[in-house]
């Protein structure tokens, strides 16, 4: 079972910091976790998201894929943009100097990406916004990509490296590609798009290895939205709110 953490697992908040997992589906993740492999796949830093869900022997892949790892078991570690510290900070520093000044921007820097958030700031304002994000692209243009998400910019290394890829590593790192396993990814955002293009896609084994993936692809959306319900999607099923998703792991888990 793969599980995004915002928007699926805790509501989509105003500010990051306020993504507090609830009691009740804590519990549904617990319990899930006796009777199978779950691996939390989130844009958040992997120590702050596995510290927010405090229980032990998950696997999570944190900075979207980027930093893999759980805490027992170190064959599992995989970091896909070491060598990109010294770029992230500066970029960091330079997005704080002119974005921060914005009221309502919020910069979350991650140790594999940086994050900026612009769900607060008057609409008059985004367009400064991402002509910020835009300049710094364009001044590395060799070494920066940036992913959107539900109103913010994600500025990560420009490695060939997703959610979609972290799957597939998880997958072989973990011996779930045989065709006894039933894998499942829950997501909401654009970026949980790779990975439910990667479960229908091949998984990546050994060299030679690889074959068509079988797995179960279930988008997070909010149908009364109508930016939401006009999306399209590479995922198999719906689920309509984090409630619903907490019913549908409490199944699983009984």
């Amino acid at each position: 079972m793969f599980l995004d953490y915002d928007g699926t697992l805790t509501p989509i908040v105003d500010r990051p910091e306020d993504a507090v997992l609830s009691e009740g589906m804590r519990d549904a993740v617990r319990r899930l976790a006796e009777r199978a492999t779950v691996c939390v796949v989130s844009g958040r830093d992997r120590p702050v998201v596995a510290q927010w869900i405090g229980i032990d022997g998950l696997v999570v892949a944190g900075s979207h894929g980027f930093d893999l790892g759980d805490h027992h078991d170190r064959a599992l570690r995989r970091e896909a943009a070491a060598g990109f510290e010294d770029l992230l900070c500066t970029v960091t520093d330079r997005l704080r100097t002119e974005v921060e000044p914005v009221q309502g921007a919020v910069v979350e820097p991650k140790r594999f990406s940086v994050a900026v958030h612009y769900r607060l700031v008057a609409p008059h304002e985004h367009q400064y916004v991402k002509a910020v994000v835009d300049t710094l692209l364009a001044d590395h243009p060799e070494l920066l990509k940036m992913t959107p998400g539900k109103m913010v910019y994600e500025i990560q290394p420009k490695v060939d490296w997703d959610k979609g890829k972290a799957v597939q590593y998880l997958c072989h790192a973990l011996g779930v590609e045989s065709d006894e396993f039933v894998r499942v990814y829950l997501g909401d955002d654009i970026t949980d798009e790779d990975a439910f293009r990667a479960l229908k896609g091949a998984l990546q084994g050994p060299p030679g290895g690889a074959r068509p993936g079988s797995g179960i692809g279930i988008v997070v959306a909010d149908l009364s939205d109508p930016e939401q319900a006009g999306r399209s999607t590479a995922a198999d099923f719906m689920l309509e709110s984090t409630g619903e998703v907490q019913r549908f792991l409490n199944t699983l888990a009984r």
